[in-house]
């Protein structure tokens, strides 16, 4: 047990510096490139190809993680992020604009890459030292994942800081040398032969995952689909169309995010608990996932009537209490995942769901620009809300109970 909470905590320490760095790295490109006069669309469009690699990366970083190891696939991640930082810090001003947009999205789709090998990696750790004991999984989990999400949103606030202090390009260079720090350390702390197992033959073996592997992912498409259709165009465009400066909108993310990193940390105080560790917790995510259905339509509903409030505030409100149920389902579907895997191929089960997480947040990417161009935030919203209404659908199609959970097929 001493042994696994070591590289539980190694594992976890390495992805924090991964995940803050991936943080600040966002906010730099946000910030820099809309103090270069790039139009939000534009710089969404940045991020696409960085969404789009993160569902290949979760796909081939089970597969590579479980052929050859968890450690080595953290530290795949490692090298291609600091390849990235490097690459973005070769950009040349004296670029067209369209040449500049092409360099930033090939940088970019590597550091997608770099994330999602890290994060499938870091993830299927957990199964491999949490043991079978669901109670300390699920904690496991939520305490990894709610503190990585309080690190990305202390990464939003370390990239404006050094982006006013030191520049563009310096900020760069001193996160490719903070990446290469924890890359040495998890070199020297982490068993080569963590999450070794025997890999998948075929593509028609990769795919075959269980009944409740598979519903996951679908829930989880939804579920990320929801946050991004209004969260990553169509908020910080409204929140800057009403008059706040970028500033505050980048600073109100980072809170949002930080405080919805705490709650995923203290979500299974929330949840009751069971013994077989499904005959509850499914239960729970149908109710969460209804509670969270009504978050958006109950803005939606308060932005079309005319109730004297300002809209923004309005916005800003609704976020803030979304956060709660929606942190409480992203904690749940982390521990159903592994729930699920199978102990032999928990990596390859755990990327092939966070692959489904990045065609959730790709697709919420690409409508939230939609979306508010045909409707504003008010559209967002709604999309937000029927993309919620087919994940509480699925959930009640996941499998309870352990007897209804069964194996992969065989190719």
């Amino acid at each position: 047990m001493a042994t696994s909470a070591r590289n539980y905590l190694v594992v976890t320490a390495s992805y924090w510096g991964f995940t803050l760095v991936d943080g600040a790295l966002r906010m730099l490109v946000l910030l820099h490139f809309f103090k270069l006069g790039y139009s939000p669309f534009t710089l969404a469009f940045l991020f696409l190809l960085y969404e789009f690699a993160g569902i290949v990366a979760n796909l081939a970083g089970g597969w590579l993680a479980t052929r050859f190891g968890i450690p080595r696939m953290l530290m795949t991640g490692q090298v291609l992020q600091i390849a990235s930082l490097l690459l973005l810090s070769a950009l040349d001003p004296a670029w067209t604009a369209l040449v500049s947009i092409a360099w930033v999205v090939a940088a970019q789709g590597i550091a997608g890459l770099a994330k999602d090998f890290t994060k499938t990696a870091s993830k299927s750790a957990i199964k491999a030292t949490a043991g079978d004991g669901a109670g300390r999984l699920f904690k496991w989990v939520a305490w990894f994942t709610g503190s990585k999400n309080a690190m990305k949103g202390i990464g939003f606030f370390l990239g404006g800081l050094l982006l006013d202090a030191v520049g563009f390009r310096p900020a760069l260079w001193l996160m490719a040398g903070l990446l290469l720090v924890v890359l040495v350390a998890g070199l020297l702390l982490l068993p080569r032969e963590l999450g070794k197992a025997k890999a998948s033959k075929s593509m028609r073996e990769l795919f075959a995952k269980s009944a409740g592997v598979n519903l996951l992912a679908a829930a989880r498409i939804f579920l990320f689909g929801a946050r991004d259709v209004w969260f990553v165009v169509g908020l910080p465009v409204f929140l800057y169309a009403s008059g706040w400066r970028f500033v505050e909108v980048g600073a109100f993310l980072a809170a949002w995010t930080i405080a919805y990193g705490g709650l995923q940390a203290v979500a299974p105080a929330l949840v009751m608990r069971s013994a077989d560790g499904l005959s509850r917790e499914v239960p729970g995510a149908r109710l969460w996932a209804g509670l969270l259905l009504a978050v958006p339509l109950a803005i939606a509903l308060l932005l079309a009537e005319p109730t004297g409030l300002r809209p923004d505030l309005v916005v800003t409100a609704g976020l803030a209490l979304f956060a709660l149920p929606f942190a409480v389902n992203s904690s749940l579907h982390s521990y159903l995942i592994l729930a699920y895997a199978g102990s032999e191929k928990a990596a390859e089960d755990v990327g092939f769901y966070y692959a489904a997480n990045a065609a959730g947040r790709l697709a919420g990417t690409l409508l939230s620009g939609l979306f508010y161009q045909w409707g504003g935030i008010a559209g967002c919203l709604l999309a937000s809300a029927a993309m919620l209404l087919a994940c509480w659908i699925v959930t009640f199609l996941l499998p309870s109970r352990r007897a209804d959970v069964p194996g992969p097929r065989t190719a």
